[in-house]
């Protein structure tokens, strides 16, 4: 995922313009994807590394965006971990979306919070709420991209029980009940056939 959150930013700037990346949020989708795979530690590792791995090789994001898009990403990827597979929204009919928009909604506030006291220390006063207004309506393109494209890799990724394997590993590193009850399950199914 974290290749993929350096990858796919540099496809879509090489394919469009360079402000491509504020409308379509490309480095967004694999993060948040993160959390929902590999739990909250990892999705806030991969969503605080990403954008400075990105600008290691490429030079994007732009320096002074880089230290907010770390706390925003490492926000995402944190929270739809935590919502998901912590909180055990997994188990329930819309979890999926549920934990994608708190981790939106998430992510944005610790943009907002890191962008107003980077502010206050530096003593900046053109940074302003319109700030954070203008970062949701350039990329509403992209959360709407989000939206659609998230869940649908979530219920993909379930159906063929990829996620499983993540998600449902108990803390020794064995599957929980509920995994193994649904091995048990598709093993029945196969015997029938």
């Amino acid at each position: 995922m974290l290749a993929l959150a350096v990858i796919l930013p540099r496809v879509v700037h090489l394919v469009g313009a360079a402000d491509l990346g504020r409308i379509l949020l490309p480095m967004h989708i694999p993060v948040l994807l993160s959390g929902f795979i590999v739990g909250p530690v990892f999705g806030l590792a991969i969503g605080a590394l990403s954008p400075v791995l990105s600008y290691l090789l490429s030079g994007m994001p732009a320096p002074d965006r880089l230290v907010f898009m770390v706390f925003e990403l490492a926000g995402y990827g944190f929270m739809s971990g935590l919502l998901y597979q912590s909180f055990k929204l997994c188990k329930t009919r819309y979890g999926t979306a549920v934990s994608l928009v708190g981790a939106m909604v998430f992510g944005r506030l610790v943009y907002a919070l890191a962008l107003f006291a980077a502010a206050d220390l530096l003593n900046i006063s053109k940074i302003k709420p319109a700030a954070v207004i203008d970062a949701v309506t350039a990329g509403i393109i992209g959360i709407v991209i989000q939206i659609i494209l998230i869940p649908a890799v979530i219920y993909l990724l379930k159906k063929s029980r990829v996620i499983d394997s993540f998600v449902f590993q108990d803390k020794s590193g064995g599957v929980t009940e509920d995994l193994a009850a649904g091995e048990k399950g598709r093993a029945d199914e196969q015997n029938h056939d």
